[in-house]
């Protein structure tokens, strides 16, 4: 579900008046007014996260804890095994 953000059409609360953000399913209405003080608000358009580098990737002492096999390319076609139970290389022959 993505998060949303809202900014009040007039001044609004202390709640609203910095922009507000609602954890929303994409069929679910946007929002028309404030949770709190009821004045009307707009959604407005944000820029997405982006995950950069390979901070996103598991480490391998993390994947053979728990209970996965890890394969790195090592050549055209074949795979070795770098944590996990399973076969030592994976050809593609």
């Amino acid at each position: 579900m993505p998060i949303y953000q809202y900014l009040p059409d007039d001044t609004g609360c202390e709640h609203c008046r910095n922009g507000i953000e609602a954890l929303q399913r994409l069929s679910d209405p946007p929002l028309s007014q404030c949770p709190d003080c009821h004045s009307s608000v707009h959604r407005v358009i944000s820029a997405p996260e982006i995950v950069s580098g390979q901070a996103h990737r598991s480490s391998e002492s993390h994947v053979g804890k728990h209970g996965f096999t890890q394969y790195r390319r090592a050549g055209k076609g074949v795979y070795e095994k770098t944590v996990g139970k399973g076969p030592d290389f994976i050809s593609g022959d």
